[in-house]
């Protein structure tokens, strides 16, 4: 696989009515992969900032994206043409304040809430599985949850 490039994602989470966390993933545009709202670093923003661009624009939800990472990952794109390009991810957890009825790329790509077990079931990255499947524990998703109260 050719070079990386580093992009940034949310996950973004929320506790359902029975008080489980859940995660928002989208399809990607081309091969309709499940995965979180990503994208490149956005020039004059932060990485956490650009994150929650990223996440309005692909997945249509606003809320509070912490201020460290909670993992990296590598996912394997397509790069344009017939290559494949490796993207390493830096991935925010983003705790969902609202969710729009419209937004930039609705036309674009699904977006769908998942239990965690459900989510690192549809997600190709074994990297990006371990990280959804820890959340339950992760002290950083606990203090945003708390923070939102």
């Amino acid at each position: 696989m050719p070079r990386t490039k580093p992009q940034v994602a949310a996950l973004p989470v929320r506790l359902n009515k029975r008080n489980r966390l859940e995660v928002l993933l989208v399809t990607s545009r081309g091969s309709g992969r499940w995965l979180p709202p990503k994208g490149s670093e956005m020039s004059g923003k932060s990485r956490r900032e650009s994150a929650e661009i990223e996440a309005r624009e692909e997945a249509g939800v606003c809320g509070n994206v912490a201020s460290r990472p909670i993992g990296r990952y590598v996912f394997a794109g397509k790069a344009r043409g017939n290559g494949k390009v490796g993207c390493r991810i830096i991935l925010y957890p983003m705790l969902v304040r609202s969710v729009l009825k419209r937004w930039k790329e609705r036309d674009e790509r699904k977006r769908r809430w998942f239990t965690l077990k459900q989510a690192a079931r549809v997600v190709r990255e074994p990297e990006l599985q371990d990280i959804i499947l820890s959340l339950q524990s992760e002290p950083m998703i606990k203090r945003l949850l708390r923070r939102a109260v």
